[in-house]
């Protein structure tokens, strides 16, 4: 018996990763007036923009749904495995509720191991990467899970936007904080703490000065990550244009093993928009 690593699509993880670490990932929806597509399958960031542009409305998203869910996890339940489970925090999403009543339609329960990442984006990631070496070592589903305790907590997970539009039509911060940022052409560092979204640090300037100055700020942090890897997850847009130099800067500092970089996904860049970056990593504390 092994262990199954299944993530809904919010983590953002390439395609080269989830191949590394056989994970397999479960679309959540997007909706695009009356058209209802699948993240990751049938509609791009790009196509996400462009509608939400031309019809200066924000795109919906929803939970994954429990009939997907369950096609995900009835493989590996039917080899006789076990699975792990990974949700987009509970406090944006019920993507962790629709896995838990997949896995009871399927008269699985006690093999399905739905996991609440109180995280996003590849703070999930992190997160399902962790529980996948894991399952390569052979250990079981209630020892991963276990483990897992002590990993979510030290999720560090933040970005920079550049535009506040999709933040403001979402309703994700706050009406008169968006304008107010707007006006003053400001650029907001979001924080994610105890499952839920929050802001922080306010930058100014062109994207690349900003973008710099949110990375270097956190380099206290960034020395005291664990350093097997650090994601630079980032929306399209402009941002593509400063990943190299956030990469170099990390390299810079000589701590991490391994620098990954990722695109957000259409469920999560429908929230935050072109020009988003961020960094995302392990803290080392409790190890």
């Amino acid at each position: 018996m092994g262990v199954k690593v299944i993530s809904d699509s919010t983590c953002d993880l390439s395609q080269e990763l989830v191949e590394r670490y056989n994970i397999d990932i479960i679309p959540l929806h997007v909706v695009l007036g009356e058209d209802e597509f699948l993240d990751g399958v049938t509609v791009t960031p790009e196509q996400l923009y462009a509608w939400s542009d031309a019809h200066k409305s924000t795109p919906k998203t929803s939970a994954l749904s429990i009939d997907l869910a369950m096609d995900a996890m009835k493989p590996a339940l039917d080899r006789g495995d076990e699975v792990v489970s990974f949700a987009i925090s509970s406090e944006m999403s019920t993507t962790a509720n629709v896995m838990r009543m997949a896995a009871k339609e399927l008269g699985a329960s006690d093999r399905v191991f739905v996991v609440d990442s109180r995280n996003l984006s590849t703070g999930v990631g992190i997160q399902a990467i962790i529980a996948a070496e894991l399952a390569q070592q052979g250990k079981p589903g209630a020892e991963i899970v276990e483990y897992l305790k002590g990993v979510t907590p030290r999720v560090r997970t933040s970005f920079v936007v550049d535009v506040l539009t999709y933040l403001y039509r979402g309703g994700r911060c706050g009406g008169l904080a968006a304008l107010a940022g707007s006006a003053l052409h400001l650029h907001p560092r979001i924080g994610v703490a105890d499952g839920v979204m929050s802001p922080g640090k306010k930058y100014r300037g062109h994207i690349d000065k900003f973008v710099m100055a949110y990375a270097k700020d956190m380099e206290k942090e960034l020395l005291h990550a664990d350093p097997r890897r650090i994601f630079i997850t980032h929306s399209g847009g402009d941002a593509e244009t400063v990943v190299p130099m956030v990469m170099d800067y990390l390299k810079s500092l000589n701590h991490f093993e391994e620098i990954l970089v990722t695109r957000a996904g259409s469920v999560i860049s429908s929230h935050c928009g072109p020009g988003t970056l961020g960094l995302l990593f392990l803290d080392a504390d409790e190890e």
